[in-house]
């Protein structure tokens, strides 16, 4: 069967989606632009820039050619930051112009794979992997400096979002036995689980007007990793907890919305599904 990705866009008030871009190719992890305009997306190792009424656009990222779904923008959309193997063969964050150039290294251990940045752009969060396979969250300021690790081991922890306010970092663990949403304060205290449901919970993206979180679900069988091409679930609960709701179900997984994919609003987002 030959791959095709779909890249939309899910309005919460008529609960629809448009369809922006269809291809053969395998795409990925649709993040907004801060004017609402087009989406940043990646596709083969490279970074995209799709206009939502035109074609995507390869990015200029130099040395940069192995980018995975790991990938965002600075709040005044000058700077992309990046998630690169290609200089050490690790995941290492780097931070280029939007516009194109060389890669500036950000990381300063690896493995690290980027996933948010505070309202501010002061301050970015990561998952990493510091030692053979412990993983953890941590902060760093957006050049890399001060590191901070949030809680590392003990489990699979990943992919860190910050809250609207940048108090808090929402992740998923399955330090409870099944992968379900955790947040933590940006200081380490006040570890919380934030779900509790039949399903695999990943990736919470809190919305930028404060009013929601928004986050994929595979059915528990899935186990403890993120894979594509399976039946997923699109989930909704209030910022600061409470009762979910499903708001479709399609097939994608891994790369339907890794990194942060609301719009600027606050009133949709976009994701890809596969088919």
């Amino acid at each position: 069967m030959m791959l095709r990705s779909s890249v939309e866009i899910y309005d919460l008030q008529s609960r629809q989606s448009r369809v922006v871009f269809q291809g053969p190719e395998l795409w990925e992890s649709p993040h907004f632009t801060p004017d609402g305009a087009a989406l940043i997306l990646n596709s083969e190792g490279r970074i995209y820039h799709l206009p939502l009424d035109s074609k995507p656009q390869a990015i200029d990222t130099g040395f940069a050619v192995r980018c995975n779904n790991d990938h965002g923008l600075t709040p005044d959309g000058q700077t992309l930051l990046i998630t690169d193997k290609a200089e050490y063969d690790r995941a290492c964050i780097y931070a280029v112009p939007l516009c194109g150039g060389t890669p500036q290294r950000v990381s300063v251990h690896m493995s690290s794979y980027y996933h948010g940045i505070s309202a501010d752009g002061a301050w970015i969060t990561y998952t990493g992997i510091h030692q053979k396979d412990v993983f953890g969250i941590y902060i760093s300021r957006i050049d890399g400096s001060d590191e901070r690790a949030l809680i590392v081991g003990d489990a699979l922890h990943d992919g860190p979002d910050f809250s609207t306010d940048g108090e808090w970092i929402w992740f998923n663990s399955n330090r409870s036995g099944q992968m379900q949403l955790w947040r933590i304060r940006r200081d380490g205290r006040e570890l919380q689980r934030m779900s509790d449901s039949p399903y695999a919970d990943w990736f919470p993206h809190p919305s930028p007007d404060d009013r929601h979180v928004l986050w994929l679900s595979y059915d528990s069988s899935v186990g403890r990793d993120h894979p594509r091409d399976q039946t997923v679930r699109l989930r909704l609960m209030p910022a600061e907890g409470g009762e979910a709701e499903t708001l479709f179900e399609l097939f994608g997984g891994q790369g339907t919305m890794n990194v942060p994919n609301w719009a600027p609003d606050g009133q949709s987002f976009a994701f890809v599904r596969y088919f």
